[in-house]
């Protein structure tokens, strides 16, 4: 038996439920129309409803005259309207109070799900298991008592051997958990672990085009680089430097090492060094002789304070020859995601 459409509905509107026509509606709304509306919503019907709009993506025309008729001959010139999180950020900023927006739009990002053990069990286990390491094992208890026991045995899994016992052993020692406990671990949860894994998830388009550009073989990342250079010089800049950092400095051979002190500016090198970790300072002193070594200790003694961008851009130079001694075939640059060294 066939479903009758009812008379003047597009047939793309069956695909979306009523929170999404909702959300739809809102969408189109927009600030100013919509504003009121938003204002009487609770903090959480407003979460549920951004969510909503973050994942709407391309809205049919049909769908959107349809849901805004008395809008018909604003929307009709519409080809689509798209739902992203920087179209809620923005719809959301010109009605609501700044700390508010940043609370709904850092809960949005992260996992789906309405409560924050919904939440929890659509973090991946190897994530989860990383942030619980750190934790009491009292902590981790509760959290994974709270879990669906399916997700819980994946954690547990993931976690050391003795701190998975420990925690095991509590969870069988574990009576009913006190409400106010539980709301204190949640607020916790929100605050550290979900707040920095939704801006985790705010990727950077260039640090994923840098991953794929150390994919490509030298030849066509040269050449692809190259054009980039000509349209989109900054965006080139981005990419080279992420393909490889000062801190993969600490990756290279000694004799790399030795060779880039040979080659560099000895003013830049003591200002590199000035803003980089302590370790990374022993590693280059070891690539000079003593005597060396002391004058360059002498030398950033003497600079004092120094601004953190000018340690920046000489950290950034010492890549530049770094990439270019490599490119020379002077230096080996290790990959730091592979045990093998490669030549570029």
């Amino acid at each position: 038996m066939s479903v009758m459409t009812p008379v003047g509905e597009p047939p793309e509107l069956k695909k979306y439920s009523g929170v999404q026509r909702a959300a739809a509606l809102m969408l189109a709304l927009g600030r100013d129309h919509g504003g009121p509306i938003w204002e009487q919503l609770s903090t959480d019907e407003i979460k549920e409803l951004s969510s909503c709009i973050a994942g709407l993506g391309r809205i049919p025309s049909a769908v959107v005259e349809h849901l805004l008729v008395q809008f018909s001959g604003e929307v009709s010139s519409m080809s689509s309207l798209h739902g992203s999180f920087e179209t809620t950020e923005r719809l959301l900023e010109g009605i609501l109070p700044a700390d508010r927006v940043k609370e709904i739009m850092e809960d949005i990002r992260g996992p789906s799900g309405r409560t924050m053990w919904d939440k929890l069990s659509n973090v991946s286990e190897t994530v989860l298991a990383g942030y619980l390491k750190n934790e009491y094992p009292q902590t981790v208890a509760v959290i994974l008592h709270k879990l669906r026991s399916d997700h819980a045995a994946r954690v547990l899994a993931e976690l050391p051997e003795e701190l998975a016992t420990d925690v095991v052993m509590r969870m069988l020692r574990m009576d009913t958990v006190q409400k106010d406990v539980i709301l204190q671990v949640e607020q916790t949860l929100k605050s550290e672990f979900m707040t920095n894994l939704s801006r985790a998830q705010r990727r950077d388009p260039h640090e994923a085009m840098a991953e794929v550009f150390n994919a490509l073989d030298r030849s066509t990342e040269e050449a692809m680089l190259t054009a980039l250079d000509d349209r989109a010089p900054e965006s080139a800049e981005k990419i080279r430097a992420l393909m490889f950092t000062f801190e993969d400095l600490a990756n290279l051979l000694p004799a790399a090492i030795q060779t880039i002190v040979r080659n560099c500016n000895k003013r830049e090198l003591a200002l590199a060094l000035k803003g980089a970790p302590e370790e990374m300072k022993q590693m280059f002193f070891a690539g000079m002789t003593e005597r060396a070594a002391k004058l360059m200790r002498d030398d950033m003694a003497a600079m004092g304070p120094v601004r953190a961008r000018e340690c920046e851009e000489a950290q950034t130079n010492l890549v530049r020859l770094a990439k270019s001694l490599g490119d020379r075939g002077e230096i080996m640059l290790v990959d730091p995601k592979s045990d093998d060294a490669m030549i570029y």
